[in-house]
C-alpha cells in the first residue's frame, strides 16, 4: 500500500466505520464537486473514400478497411468502452464473463457507467475483476483509482474506497477531494478534516473544489476554530477572490454562529451571485436574526439582484418565525407579481407559514389553489391543521390525499399519528401502523417514536414498548416517550428503570428529566428526585425551561414543603411555581394558608391565570372556607376579567357540596351559563356521597353516564354511596354496569421509600420475601385495636360496608407499605407512602392507630389527597370518613 507523507491516527480498515450517533455529530448531506472528468470518445474510424474516375474504391483501400473494422470487432475493450458510450450497461457487463483481457479504459468507463447508473452490484463486479487482473497486482494507475474512488464514494462504501486508496500509485488533488468528500457526506468530519490536513501535509495543492466541501465540513460540526484556520489557507493558496469558495466561508460562518464575521466577509465581496445573497441571509434566519435577514434581502431587491426560490422560501420561513402575519401577507402579494407563484415549494412554504401565525383559513386558500399538489403539499396541511388544534381535520385530509393516490412521506404519517393521539383514534392509528410497516416509514425514528407516543396515550403501554424494543437507533424522543408513557399509565417503577437504562447510554434533555421528576413525584421516590435534581444541577440545566418548576413540584407532591421553599426562592418566581404551592396546600386541606398565599402572590405583582383560581378554589373547599371560596370566584371575573371555564364550575359545586349545601350546589348548576360536563355533576355527586343524600346523587349520576360511561371513577363514588347507605342491591348493579362496560379498576398499589430504594406493594400480595414479617406486625396492631374498642379492619360493624368498597377503590395496599417502612427504617423517622386509589375508611383508622402506637409521623398521599398521621390524629381531621 502506498505510504502517506506524514502519519495519522486515521488507519485503513476493512470493517466498515460505525457512523456517529450523538446529537453533536448529526449527520448532514454534503455534496462534494467531482473533477472534470471528459469521458474519452471512442469512434469508429472514418473509411477513406477515394473516388476515381470510375465512382469506385481501389482495392487496396477496401482491403485497410476491411481489416480495421475486423480488429476493432474482435476487440473486447473496443466494445465494452462502445456499449458504455451509448449506456448499455447489461450487455457491457457481459464481457466480464468471457474471461479475455481487458485494458484499463474499459475498466474506467464501465466503473463511470456504474457510477452514473448507482449499479452497486455490477460496480463490485467490475471491482473484483479488477482486483483479479494484472492491473492491481502492483499499484493502480491514477486514472483507473480515481475512478474506483469516485464510484465507491458515490456508493457511500468509504472501506473500499479508502483501500483502493490506498493502492494508488499516485494521486491528484481530485483523488483527496472525492474522498474527503465521501467522508464529510458520510458525517465523519473529523476525518474528513484529518484527510485534508494530510493532503496539505503531503505538499498537495488544494483546488476550488478543495475548500468548498471543507469549509461545510467545519460548519457540519460546527467547529469555528478549524474553520477560521481553513479560512486562513483560503487567503494563502490566493482563492479568497472565488465566489464559490467564499460563499462556502459565509455559510461556514453561518453554521458555527458567527454570524458577524460571515457578514464581514459577505460585505467585501467584489462580485456576489444569488447563493452569496441567499447564503447571508438564510444565515440571519438561522442564527435569530430574522429582522437582519428581512433588510438584507429588501437592500438585495434594491440593487436590483432577482431572487430565487430558495431565497423565496427562506423568507416566507422567516415569516413565520417572526409569527408576523402582516408581513407574510406582503410577501404572499410579491409572490403572485412574480414567476414563483406556480412553484409548489412556495405554495408548501406559504401554507406552512399561514398555518403557524393562526391563519389556517388562508393556508385552506393556498391548499386550494395549488394545481399540483405533491406529498409536502398535503404533509404541510395534514400539519398545519394538527397544529393548530383541528385534529379531525388533518385526519380528514390525510384521507383524501390517500384517495387520489398520493404516497405519505414519514412527516406525513407522523403528523396524522399526533392527531390520533389528541383524538384518542387507536383504530385509526393502528391503521396507520400498517402503512407505516408495508411502505417501510417504519424505519425513520420520527414515526416510531410518534408510534409510542400514539399507543401510549391510548393505553396501550405494551403496544408501545413492542415498538421501542424493535426500533433501531433509538433516540432522546424515543427513551422520553416511553418513559413518559411509562409514567400516564401507572408503571412508574419501569418508567425508572427505563430511565437508568437510557443513562448508559444517552446524556438526558430536560424534558426527559420533566418526564422522570413526574414519576418520582408519582410514587414518591424523594431520593431519586434528589438525585435527578442534582444531575441537573451538574450539568448546567437546571434553569431550561420547565425543569425548574418540575423539581418545585415534585419536591411538593412528595410533602418536603421545606425543600420546595429553597427551590422556590432559587429561580424565578413565576405563574407556574406559585400554582404548584396552592395546588400543594390544597391536597393538604390547608386552605387559610393557601389563600394567605394567593395574597401574597398578587402582591408580588405576579398576575393569576386560570390554573391558580382552580388551585384556590379547590382550597377553599376541601378546608370548608365558603365565604372566601366566593369571593374569590367573584374576582375572577370582576377583577382579573379571567372568564371561568368548567373546571372552575366543578371547583364550586364542590365548595358548596362539600360544605353540606347540597340543595345551593344543585341551583348553581342550573345557572350556568355553559352546559355542565360529567365533571361539574361529579363534583355533586361526591358531596352527595359524602352527605349521604341518595336521591340527588342519583340525578348527578344519571346526568354523568349521559355523557361518560367510561370513567372509572365515576362509578366508584356511585357504588360508595350506594355502600355507606348500605343499599347493597344498587353496589350489585352499578358493578354489573361495570362488567358490561368492561371496565377493570387499577390494583391497588402503594409505595414506600426507605433508604433511598422505592418499594411497591399491590393488594393482596403475598410474594414480598417478608411478607410473613409484615403481616405479623399487622396482625398484632389489629389485636391492640380489638382491646382498646377501636373499629379497625376487624370490626362486625364497618368488616361489611368497607369489605365492599375496599375491592373498588382501595385494596388496603398501604397498610404492607407501612409494615414494610416500620421493619426496615430506625425507630422514630417518619414515613412516607404514596397509592394510587383512595384510602378507604378501616385503613385511615388503623393507620390513625399506628401513628399513635408507634409514635412515629406516617404520610399517606392517596389519589385525591394528603393524609399526615400524628399522634392518634389526620391532617384532614377524618372530613371524608364521618357518618
Amino acid at each position: 500500500m502506498a505510504s502517506f507523507p506524514n502519519s495519522s491516527k486515521f488507519h485503513p480498515q476493512r470493517d466498515p466505520p460505525t457512523l456517529p450517533t450523538s446529537n453533536s455529530t448529526k449527520l448532514k448531506t454534503f455534496t462534494f464537486s467531482h473533477h472534470n472528468f471528459h469521458t474519452r470518445k471512442f469512434k469508429r474510424a472514418k473509411k477513406p473514400i477515394l473516388v476515381s474516375n470510375s465512382n469506385s474504391i481501389t482495392t487496396t483501400t477496401r482491403s485497410t478497411i476491411n481489416n480495421n473494422n475486423n480488429n476493432n470487432n474482435n476487440n473486447p475493450s473496443y466494445e465494452i468502452c462502445q456499449l458504455c458510450l451509448v449506456g448499455n450497461l447489461e450487455n457491457a457487463m457481459s464481457y466480464l464473463d468471457l474471461q479475455v483481457p481487458i485494458d484499463e479504459e474499459a475498466y474506467v468507463a464501465l466503473l463511470r457507467l456504474c457510477e452514473s447508473k448507482r449499479a452497486r452490484k455490477e460496480g463490485s463486479k467490475v471491482y473484483a475483476h479488477v482486483s483479479n487482473s494484472s492491473l492491481m497486482m502492483t499499484l493502480l494507475s491514477l486514472k483507473l483509482g480515481n475512478a474506483l474512488l469516485s464510484m465507491f464514494v458515490r456508493f457511500g462504501n468509504l472501506v473500499d474506497a479508502w483501500h483502493v486508496f490506498g493502492k494508488m500509485e499516485e494521486r491528484n488533488v481530485f483523488s483527496w477531494n472525492v474522498l474527503v468528500g465521501g467522508y464529510a457526506k458520510a458525517g465523519f468530519f473529523d476525518e474528513a478534516l484529518d484527510l485534508y490536513h494530510r493532503m496539505l501535509w503531503g505538499g498537495m495543492r488544494p483546488d476550488i473544489y478543495t475548500f468548498p466541501c471543507v469549509l461545510r465540513t467545519c460548519g457540519g460540526i460546527p467547529d469555528l476554530v478549524r474553520g477560521k484556520e481553513v479560512h486562513g489557507h483560503v487567503m494563502r493558496f490566493g482563492f479568497e477572490s472565488d465566489v464559490d469558495v467564499v460563499n462556502a466561508l459565509i455559510t461556514m460562518y453561518v453554521k458555527c454562529g458567527d454570524i458577524k464575521t460571515a457578514r464581514l466577509v459577505f460585505d467585501k465581496m467584489p462580485n456576489r451571485d444569488r447563493i452569496s445573497w441567499n447564503a447571508m441571509i438564510a444565515g440571519y434566519f438561522e442564527n435569530g436574526e430574522c429582522l437582519e435577514g428581512l433588510r438584507l434581502f429588501c437592500m438585495m431587491l434594491a440593487l436590483p439582484v432577482d431572487p430565487d426560490l430558495m431565497t423565496m422560501t427562506s423568507v416566507i420561513t422567516a415569516c413565520e418565525i417572526l409569527g408576523d402575519e402582516r408581513l407574510g401577507r406582503e410577501i404572499h402579494g410579491y409572490v403572485m407579481r412574480t414567476e414563483f407563484w406556480r412553484d409548489p415549494s412556495v405554495y408548501n412554504s406559504l401554507i406552512q407559514m399561514y398555518s403557524s401565525v393562526g391563519l389556517i383559513m388562508e393556508a385552506e386558500k393556498v391548499f386550494s389553489r395549488t394545481e399540483h399538489r405533491d406529498v409536502v403539499t398535503w404533509t404541510a396541511m395534514i400539519s398545519g391543521y394538527e397544529n393548530s388544534f383541528l385534529p379531525h381535520k388533518a385526519l380528514e385530509t390525510y384521507k383524501m390525499m390517500e384517495s387520489e393516490g398520493i404516497m405519505p412521506d414519514e412527516i406525513t404519517i407522523a403528523s396524522a399519528l399526533c392527531a390520533c393521539t389528541c383524538l384518542s383514534r387507536l383504530d385509526s392509528g393502528i391503521y396507520l401502523h400498517e402503512v407505516a410497516k408495508k411502505t417501510g416509514l417504519i424505519s425513520y425514528i420520527i414515526v416510531a417514536n410518534t408510534l409510542i407516543d400514539m399507543y401510549a396515550k391510548c393505553k396501550c403501554i405494551d403496544k408501545a414498548l413492542e415498538v421501542f424494543h424493535s426500533t433501531h437507533n433509538k433516540n432522546i424522543i424515543s427513551w422520553t416517550s416511553i418513559i413518559l408513557g411509562l409514567r400516564i399509565n401507572n408503571r412508574c417503577f419501569e418508567a425508572l428503570c427505563f430511565f437508568k437504562e437510557m443513562m448508559l447510554r444517552l446524556k438526558p434533555n430536560s424534558v426527559t428529566l420533566i418526564s422522570v421528576l413526574s414519576t418520582c413525584a408519582r410514587i414518591g421516590a424523594l431520593m431519586c428526585g434528589k438525585e435527578i435534581h442534582a444531575h441537573a444541577f451538574r450539568t448546567g440545566v437546571s434553569t431550561d425551561g420547565f425543569l425548574p418548576n418540575a423539581i418545585l413540584d415534585m419536591y411538593v407532591r412528595c410533602g418536603r414543603m421545606e425543600y420546595a421553599w429553597k427551590q422556590f426562592f432559587s429561580g424565578d418566581q413565576d405563574v407556574a411555581a406559585w400554582n404548584i404551592f396552592l395546588t400543594g396546600y390544597a391536597e393538604r386541606g390547608k386552605g387559610s394558608l393557601a389563600v394567605e398565599l394567593f395574597h401574597r402572590m398578587v402582591e408580588s405583582n405576579v398576575k393569576p391565570d386560570e390554573i391558580t383560581f382552580i388551585s384556590i378554589l379547590c382550597a377553599c373547599s376541601r378546608s370548608g372556607l365558603v365565604t372566601e371560596g366566593l369571593e374569590i370566584f367573584d374576582s375572577m371575573k370582576c377583577k382579573y376579567y379571567i372568564t371561568p371555564n368548567l373546571k372552575h364550575y366543578a371547583c364550586m359545586v364542590d365548595l358548596l357540596g362539600r360544605a353540606g349545601l347540597l340543595e345551593d350546589a344543585y341551583g348553581f348548576i342550573q345557572k350556568m351559563p355553559i352546559k355542565p360536563d360529567p365533571a361539574v355533576w361529579g363534583a355533586l355527586l361526591n358531596a352527595c356521597r359524602i352527605h349521604h343524600d341518595v336521591k340527588l346523587g342519583e340525578l348527578a349520576a344519571a346526568n354523568i353516564f349521559r355523557d361518560d360511561t367510561r370513567s372509572v371513577g365515576y362509578y366508584i363514588l356511585l357504588s360508595n354511596m350506594y355502600a355507606d347507605s348500605e343499599k347493597w342491591e344498587n353496589v350489585a348493579r352499578v358493578r354489573k354496569m361495570m362488567r358490561e362496560n368492561g371496565l377493570v379498576v387499577d390494583p391497588g398499589c402503594s409505595w414506600v421509600e426507605v433508604k433511598g430504594k422505592v418499594h411497591a406493594f399491590l393488594s393482596d400480595d403475598n410474594y414480598h420475601p417478608q411478607m410473613k414479617e409484615l403481616n405479623g406486625v399487622l396482625d398484632r396492631f389489629y389485636k391492640k385495636m380489638k382491646e382498646a374498642g377501636i373499629g379497625g379492619p376487624e370490626s362486625d360493624q364497618l368488616d361489611i360496608t368497607e369489605a365492599s368498597k375496599a375491592d373498588i377503590f382501595c385494596g388496603h395496599s398501604e397498610r404492607l407499605a407501612i409494615a414494610f417502612g416500620l421493619v426496615n427504617s430506625a425507630p422514630g423517622m417518619p414515613i412516607w407512602v404514596t397509592k394510587n386509589l383512595y384510602m378507604c375508611q378501616s385503613c385511615h383508622n388503623t393507620v390513625k392507630f399506628i401513628s399513635k402506637e408507634v409514635r412515629r409521623e406516617i404520610s399517606v398521599r392517596d389519589a385525591d389527597q394528603f393524609h399526615h398521621f400524628k399522634g392518634g390524629i389526620c391532617s384532614c381531621m377524618d372530613e371524608d370518613y364521618r357518618n
